[in-house]
């Protein structure tokens, strides 16, 4: 009980970040990515693997700089800046590639390495900050929601129900029965909020609550076969019960993306 009180006052001031939106939830996005990727590289030292930390924290300065110019500059500059976007793309992986060039020291799957905590992690976690700078900022609380609202409801749904395994070899204690009642509880939850905050978009937040519902398990159990693969039961220890950043916020990595791209290809 109290490992799980005290969880709750760490998870606090990311509640506050949300809340506030805007340019706290870019800069809170910025950090966490960094304090996350950092946690991924780490799972493959029992690997022998040894991903660059310093090109990923290089990566997402200049995603997060190109994202800060892009919108500083006008509204829709934010989201049109595409030549810019694929700058970044072709920087990062053109990093990737050359830290190979130490071809005694280093191993393919260093740099291989690199490059998915760069793009699993940091750009994943940059979809959450550009919904929050958008016009549509209201709808980080969607990604919140669709990720923790059906984790907790699997969850219970699992316990009470759940009998038959989901996916037994990544995670066994996971259930059909607990996966169906986290997507229902998403969709319950997305549409209290679109009732109260959101009216105009309640259909489209209903398919949030589903589309966001079965990505963010995807994600989780994404994390799963990461960790299965390092041999670690944790990314970290930060939060008592639920293990580093990036153990309470692999599900998120997933929803935001499509919550994002939901927002710019079908609502906008």
């Amino acid at each position: 009980m109290k490992t799980r009180v005290l969880s709750g006052l760490i998870m606090l001031p990311l509640l506050v970040i949300v809340i506030l939106n805007g340019w706290v939830l870019f800069a809170g996005c910025f950090v966490l990515s960094i304090m996350a990727v950092f946690e991924f590289y780490r799972g493959f030292k029992e690997l022998a693997i040894k991903p660059s930390f310093p090109i990923a924290i290089g990566s997402a300065v200049l995603l997060y700089l190109i994202g800060f110019l892009g919108h500083y500059g006008s509204h829709c500059e934010y989201f049109a800046s595409r030549d810019w976007m694929m700058l970044w793309v072709f920087a990062s992986m053109l990093a990737c590639l050359l830290y190979l060039f130490k071809i005694n020291e280093r191993k393919l799957e260093d740099s291989m390495v690199t490059a998915v905590g760069i793009f699993y992690v940091i750009f994943f976690c940059y979809h959450l900050a550009m919904i929050g700078m958008s016009e549509f900022s209201i709808f980080v609380w969607l990604v919140v929601i669709t990720a923790f609202g059906t984790d907790i409801c699997a969850y219970f749904a699992g316990v009470c129900l759940g009998k038959h395994k989901l996916c037994p070899v990544i995670s066994p204690k996971k259930t059909w029965e607990g996966a169906i009642g986290g997507v229902l509880g998403s969709v319950i939850l997305c549409g209290i909020f679109a009732v109260i905050f959101a009216r105009p978009y309640i259909l489209h937040c209903l398919i949030i609550g589903v589309l966001g519902s079965v990505i963010s398990m995807f994600g989780d159990l994404t994390a799963s076969v990461f960790k299965r693969k390092m041999g670690i039961k944790d990314y970290g220890n930060l939060i008592p019960g639920h293990g580093g950043i990036l153990d309470r916020f692999d599900s998120i990595l997933f929803t935001a993306p499509l919550v994002f791209y939901y927002i710019m290809l079908v609502i906008m």
